[in-house]
Parts: C-alpha cells; sequence; structure tokens
C-alpha cells in the first residue's frame, strides 16, 4: 500500500500561501506612484493631460495628492511621497540641501497675478506690485488668502512684507484651501486676491474677477520636480519616481505644456523650462 500523503500543519501551510501570494500582492504596489503636488497643476487641467500618458507609455499607476506647495514639501521629508511637483524654490532648496529630497529639475514656469473686482476700489489697476499691495493696505480692501503655506501664499506674504504691511482682521479673508476655492470666495466677496495664471483662466468664466496687475518681474512662477531620496526613506518607490520625473522633463510632456490652453482660452496655461538655467539661489 502506498503511503498516503500527510496535510502540513497548518502553521507551515499559511506560511507557504503567504510566500506564494505576497509577490502578487506587492507587485501592484510598485506599480503606483504617489505624486505630491499643488493644487494649480490640478485645477488648471494640466495634470489631466499629462498623467495619462504617462500611464499609457508605461504601465505605471500615478495616485495625485493635491495639496499646498509647503505640505507637499513635508509629505515628501516624511517619505509620504516618491515625487513632488511644487513651486516654492527657496523651500525646495532647503531640502535638497538637507538631503531630503534629490534631482531638483527646472519643470515649468508661469506668473502670479493680482486680481480683484471690476470696480477696483483701492485703484490697484495697472500699478507695480509692491504698489498695488500697499493700495490693498490703505484702502483696507477686502482680500482673499490661501492661508495654506502653499507656494503661492507664500509669494503673497512675502508681498505683504516687501510693502511693509502686516495683513490681518476681519478684511482678511483666509481660505485655508487651494486656488480654485480660494478664487471663489474671492468672486463672491468682491475681495483681491493672488493666484497663478494659469488656474485663474481655466476658471474665469466662472468668476466676477479681473487680472489687476501682471507682467512684474517679481510675479514669476517656476515649478520644479524632485524625487524623495531613498538613502532617507528606502521604502519609496525610487524607481516609479524617477520615471515620472524623468517623463515630465521629456520633449513629449514639454510640449504638452507648451501648447496647453492655447487652444481654449487663447494662450498657453504655462511654459516649459526643461533643461533651462535657473536663476542664481535657485
Amino acid at each position: 500500500m502506498p503511503p498516503r500523503c500527510r496535510s502540513p500543519h497548518p502553521l507551515v501551510a499559511g506560511l507557504l500561501l503567504a510566500l506564494l501570494v505576497a509577490p502578487e500582492a506587492a507587485a501592484p504596489q510598485a506599480r503606483t506612484i504617489l505624486l505630491a503636488t499643488t493644487t494649480s497643476t490640478r485645477d488648471s487641467g494640466l495634470l489631466d493631460a499629462l498623467v495619462p500618458a504617462f500611464e499609457r507609455k508605461t504601465g505605471y499607476l500615478v495616485k495625485t495628492i493635491a495639496v499646498g506647495t509647503g505640505q507637499a514639501l513635508a509629505m515628501g521629508k516624511r517619505g509620504e511621497a516618491d515625487v513632488l511637483l511644487v513651486h516654492s524654490p527657496e523651500a525646495e532648496l532647503v531640502l535638497v540641501r538637507e538631503g531630503w529630497l534629490i534631482h531638483r529639475r527646472p519643470f515649468m514656469h508661469n506668473d502670479f497675478v493680482l486680481v480683484g473686482p471690476p470696480a477696483d476700489p483701492a485703484r490697484a489697476r495697472g500699478l507695480p506690485i509692491g504698489g498695488a499691495v500697499g493700495a490693498l493696505g490703505v484702502a483696507g480692501a477686502l482680500f482673499g488668502s490661501r492661508g495654506d503655506d502653499s507656494g503661492t501664499h507664500k509669494m503673497e506674504l512675502r508681498l505683504w512684507r516687501e510693502a511693509g504691511r502686516r495683513p490681518g482682521g476681519a478684511r482678511y479673508l483666509e481660505a485655508g484651501q487651494g486656488m480654485g476655492p480660494t478664487l471663489r470666495i474671492a468672486s463672491e466677496k468682491g475681495a483681491y486676491t493672488l493666484t497663478d495664471r494659469g488656474t485663474f483662466l481655466a476658471l474665469r468664466g466662472r468668476l466676477t474677477l479681473e487680472v489687476l496687475v501682471e507682467g512684474d518681474a517679481g510675479l514669476l512662477n517656476r515649478y520644479s520636480v524632485l524625487e524623495v531620496n531613498p538613502a532617507r526613506h528606502p521604502k519609496v518607490n525610487a524607481a516609479g519616481g524617477k520615471a515620472l520625473a524623468d517623463f515630465l522633463i521629456s520633449p513629449e510632456a514639454q510640449e504638452v505644456i507648451r501648447t496647453f490652453g492655447v487652444e481654449k482660452y487663447g494662450q498657453p496655461l504655462f511654459f516649459p523650462d526643461a533643461g533651462k538655467p535657473e536663476p542664481e539661489g535657485g
């Protein structure tokens, strides 16, 4: 009589099953990339034009987390994202120097604009940005701030500081949200606000706001792509993060950026910057 095959001990069987299943369970995770980015890249619709093309080309799945630049940078420092797309050069360079982020590369730019009610009660229209911010303070005008430590918020606070003004009080409306909601609040309240041009153009048809100050050299808005350092955070998807970063600065993606918005708005919302030198200091 041939010997009977004994069933493995339940513990052994469980271990064998885990070994068989684990690689398959880990595979989808390795193909997922966590992108922490600004709300402006989402609200303008740019990511909808770039991410699907990358996913089709590579087989990766991109999970986008749209927050303020300050929050995105904090996520990178904690290892809660694989790649960052942000626009606060000074803050970015601090984390690069500290070793939390690597391979910082220029991605694109547009500019900030000061928008406000068409009647312009503070008479800021056409002034240099410093004079316009000062005029808002003198007039006690309503101002809608993102208040979220984003790149736009950091720029706004810098402009108040350079104008010798300290924002606050009942006339200073802190949304604590992204650019889209902040623009809607400013429109509803008849307030002024600082916005990136791309988001404003994308939402312009739903707002009762006009561009009042633009073209000032101090309003340039530069975006960078950075990877999270796997030496600091071994669990990040370093290969996926690099693949997405490489794609974003590729000729294919940069061409999308160059023409994005032209057909719908009559002008591009952003301008490609890959490979271009940056001003000294980032």
